[in-house]
């Protein structure tokens, strides 16, 4: 059974810092794309950042030069370096993995539980 934990949230000030982690764990062949999605209250979940198993990133148009997204395959673990931070950035980010159970098999979507990032003096 796969399962990705997320850590890393919390309270920061405008402007602040902040990193989250998601490291996955399981039996399953490969992780495909890795990435960060966030939702405040009263809005749709929106995709915030994504990288692939060859390190390419991708962004959302609103934290461009603000966050950055990396990642460690060999311990199955995906980082979003956050800063200068809004309020507007408060939100629960989750984790999100593609991942390949067997050599030859299809893939499948997996989430986090959500890590709470509050932006706010």
């Amino acid at each position: 059974q796969v399962q990705l934990m997320e850590s890393g949230g919390g309270l920061v000030q405008p402007g602040g810092s902040l990193r989250l982690s998601c490291a996955a764990s399981g039996s399953f062949s490969s992780i495909t794309v890795m990435g960060w999605y966030r939702q405040a209250p009263g809005k749709q979940r929106e995709l915030v950042a994504t990288i692939t198993s060859g390190l390419s990133p991708n962004y959302v148009n609103s934290v461009k030069g603000r966050f950055t997204i990396s990642r460690d395959n060999a311990k199955n673990t995906v980082y979003l370096q956050m800063n200068s931070l809004k309020p507007e950035d408060t939100a629960v980010y989750y984790c999100k993995a593609r991942i390949r159970s067997g050599r030859f098999d299809g893939t499948a979507d997996y989430w986090g539980q959500g890590t709470q990032v509050t932006v706010s003096s």
